[in-house]
């Protein structure tokens, strides 16, 4: 997916539709002069309807169609006939966006689920025809109600990426190029920070003709958590992940410090991220012999699964592929 098409933040405007009017008539045919009221009622407005849609990957439609507004209910007519509904708009959007309010930020609905369906904004409710109105003393009322006024306001869609694992590390530790070596996804590397500004998904074939979904999420940087490097953006893709695999390189000057810089940084954001299942995978471990392994290997957590694994060399792939397997069925154990 090019970078430019990927779009995990939008802010629209959607205007439901007004109701209908409802109609003032009395009867009249050839046989009757002066009948009752039989004024119709207006028809609803439409509706700004929300749809998951499991195909969607990315709301860039949204980045060229900001402003969305439903139609108009139908005014009613006489001989009880109500006016036509206001034609509904249905919004399909990626499964795992959140939708805010963009004035107070709070946070309206999640979609999760395909087909699932939202009305976003509710279109304005047809007034009632004349008919509603008479009563024993007032045969041939002469009024009816207008429609409502349709509502409109501006609304935040955030996209959380699905996956079954989430790479987390800090810019440069490799996981560009991890998820080039066991998926078909094509992230793009260089030897820079910061050279992936989007979450990449890939599909990692395992035995048995099983796979899983493994998201490439944009490097996280102390203090991410505040906001710093657009760290926001980047953490809430991590909360949709079931499981996730921190890599740090084996040239890293403390690897401990940096998993728990990375461990505090989720904590501060969401302290409901500890809660999911953790590997530590130590990269480019093909520029370290056995005997620096064991020496790394003494100072690291003993609380999580820990990997040597090189991309490059295709070294401990196979046993990185099975831990993760093994992580992501656990619950189902």
């Amino acid at each position: 997916m090019a970078d430019q098409n990927f779009v995990d933040y939008v802010k629209i405007y959607c205007r439901s539709g007004n109701g209908g009017n409802g109609s003032v008539h009395l009867h009249r045919d050839k046989l009757t002069a002066k009948g009752g009221p039989d004024g119709g009622d207006g028809g609803r407005g439409g509706h700004i309807i929300l749809k998951g849609n499991r195909n969607t990957w990315t709301l860039l439609q949204f980045k060229y169609k900001k402003h969305n507004k439903a139609a108009h209910g139908g005014n009613g007519t006489g001989d009880h006939c109500s006016g036509l509904t206001g034609e509904d708009i249905i919004l399909e959007v990626p499964l795992g966006v959140t939708i805010k309010d963009a004035d107070t930020g709070k946070i309206i609905k999640e979609i999760t689920e395909h087909d699932e369906e939202y009305i976003l904004v509710p279109g304005g409710r047809g007034g009632k025809g004349n008919a509603h109105f008479k009563t024993s003393t007032n045969q041939t009322p002469r009024y009816a109600q207008t429609g409502q006024e349709g509502i409109e306001g501006w609304w935040i869609i955030e996209l959380k990426v699905l996956a079954d694992v989430g790479l987390v590390g800090f810019p440069n530790a490799g996981k560009s190029t991890l998820l080039s070596v066991i998926t078909a996804a094509k992230p793009k590397i260089a030897n820079y920070p910061f050279t992936t500004l989007i979450p990449n998904l890939g599909i990692v074939q395992y035995r048995d003709n099983q796979s899983f979904v493994v998201a490439d999420i944009p490097g996280i940087i102390e203090n991410a958590h505040a906001g710093k490097g657009l760290g926001h953006r980047f953490l809430r893709h991590i909360e949709r992940n079931a499981s996730l695999l921190f890599l740090i390189p084996c040239d890293s000057d403390d690897i401990v410090k940096e998993y728990k810089i990375l461990l505090n940084e989720l904590k501060m954001y969401n302290e409901e991220l500890l809660d999911k299942r953790r590997i530590l995978a130590i990269t480019k471990s093909d520029l370290i012999d056995d005997e620096l392994k064991e020496m790394i290997s003494v100072d690291l957590p003993n609380d999580l699964p820990i990997v040597f694994i090189s991309s490059v060399a295709h070294q401990g792939l196979d046993k990185l592929k099975d831990m993760l397997w093994k992580e992501i069925n656990a619950e189902l154990v």
